[in-house]
């Protein structure tokens, strides 16, 4: 789920214990409208249509995200007051993109499985898969635009030119680059061959660019306060005088910043998911209820209050938190299974102040999380890996550390982590830069780093991936 480089000397300047004596951000506006995403990959989740009347009544919840296009989870919003998303999945896309069949293929689909449940509910937003750039396969990268334009199409075609069509991004879509939000452009390709084209798409269907910020995914003990809204010195970017003291706003701006660089700063931004976990693994630092909490707030006062961003000010982002309750078969780390802002009794986790009665509830303490489970390695670079050049200077390694972990997962390489040692920029660069190397078609550009990487067929390290 996609952060930005982070300048931990300043960062951390004037503030070596975690506190600050800057004042500390406001509370959040109580009964501020957000939107959820909806997932149930639970045993223990109450009926869709309880969730339905549940958030409509109680809550001032007032948009969700489905994962899927489960008739039994659309029909349950049948009138309500809540806008929902429907995700298409990724399977589906070459066939929508079929430049013979696609539109036929995208009629039929709207006739099946929006036309019988609209306008009973309210669905506002189409999405065309999920995180598509992330997939190794050529074909369904290639597909996923001309997927949207056959959905637009036939939507308009069927009579519902008012049901939007997107996709939600993954932060790997940015270019490495120092790590300043003025500086940060879509990665080489794709900002001449597929944004362009898609956000003249966007441009023209009114339709917003949604990406997926996870600060929880890229901060490390030292850059904790700067990934939760906390007091902290904040990171300069002399281009535009602006200094920013939240990791997700200036994930936020770069986006933003790469989409003027294309010409398209009109086009909306909104957020298809970003959350922070109340449990993880045992040990794991920045992650409880408080921290949940904390950065929850600090999103609800960026993208529902009207405070925006720093390039961005005094605007709203259609934003859906991440999650609307805890999943526990979902596989993967203990996190995963945690991010719920409900509990199955309707009572929330904390209190995020989204109660229409105004009722709030006192953290409850997490129980003691699972031990943590050997990490998984990064996709397979057929025989390839990412290395940081013997002799590349420290400060530029590091810089590749603390912009490449706004897109890996960078847990293993923390203290404690299965790739700690050898604890030194050279060893934990490599292991970023490969694990991003091979997450993005271990291409030679993807191994770049501005000239600090090269591409070995010699496995350097237990640690990074390989077959």
């Amino acid at each position: 789920m996609l952060p930005l480089l982070i300048l931990l000397t300043l960062l951390l300047a004037g503030d070596p214990g975690g506190t600050s004596a800057a004042t500390p951000p406001p509370p959040p506006q109580p009964n501020l409208p957000i939107g959820v995403n909806y997932g149930a990959n639970a045993d223990n989740l109450p009926a869709p249509t309880a969730v339905a009347a549940f958030l409509a009544s109680k809550t001032t919840i007032n948009r969700v995200k489905l994962f899927d296009y489960n008739p039994t989870f659309i029909s349950a919003f049948a009138n309500t007051s809540i806008s929902v998303a429907i995700t298409l999945p990724n399977s589906l896309l070459p066939s929508l993109a079929d430049k013979s069949t696609g539109l036929t293929t995208a009629v039929s689909w709207v006739r099946a499985n929006l036309a019988p449940y609209v306008p009973a509910t309210n669905v506002t937003l189409l999405l065309a898969g999920n995180e598509i750039l992330l997939s190794p396969d050529p074909n369904l990268i290639l597909a996923l635009l001309p997927a949207m334009r056959r959905l637009a199409q036939a939507l308009k075609s069927e009579g519902f030119p008012s049901i939007r069509v997107s996709t939600p991004h993954y932060l790997g879509i940015l270019a490495p680059s120092d790590g300043i939000p003025s500086n940060a452009t879509f990665r080489a390709g794709y900002n001449t061959k597929l944004f362009p084209s898609m956000l003249q798409f966007h441009r023209d269907t009114k339709s917003p660019f949604m990406v997926n910020p996870y600060p929880y995914f890229s901060y490390n003990p030292q850059t904790l306060n700067y990934a939760l809204f906390r007091p902290n010195a904040g990171i300069y970017d002399p281009a535009t005088k602006l200094n920013y003291t939240s990791m997700f706003e200036a994930q936020m701006d770069a986006i933003y910043t790469a989409m003027v660089k294309l010409g398209y700063g009109d086009v909306e931004v909104a957020v298809g998911e970003a959350g922070w976990p109340t449990q993880a693994e045992a040990g794991q630092v920045g992650v409880g209820v408080k921290e949940a909490q904390d950065f929850n707030e600090g999103m609800l006062r960026v993208c529902s209050s009207g405070k925006g961003t720093p390039l961005m000010p005094n605007r709203t982002f259609e934003t859906y938190l991440f999650s609307l309750f805890d999943e526990n078969q979902k596989p993967g780390p203990v996190a995963e299974r945690h991010f719920g802002l409900f509990n199955p009794d309707f009572a929330p986790v904390y209190d995020l102040g989204l109660l229409t009665d105004g009722k709030s509830v006192a953290p409850n303490p997490s129980p003691n999380p699972s031990p943590k489970p050997s990490p998984k390695p990064s996709p397979s670079g057929g025989g390839t890996w990412c290395v940081a050049k013997n002799g590349a200077n420290s400060s530029d390694l590091q810089n590749n550390i603390n912009w490449g972990c706004g897109y890996v997962d960078c847990k293993p390489i923390q203290t404690g982590g299965a790739c700690f040692d050898p604890n030194n920029v050279q060893a934990h660069a490599s292991y970023v830069m490969n694990a991003y190397y091979q997450a993005n078609g271990h291409t030679d550009s993807a191994c770049d780093f501005k000239g600090t990487g090269t591409v070995t067929s010699s496995d350097p390290s237990k640690c990074l991936a390989h077959n």
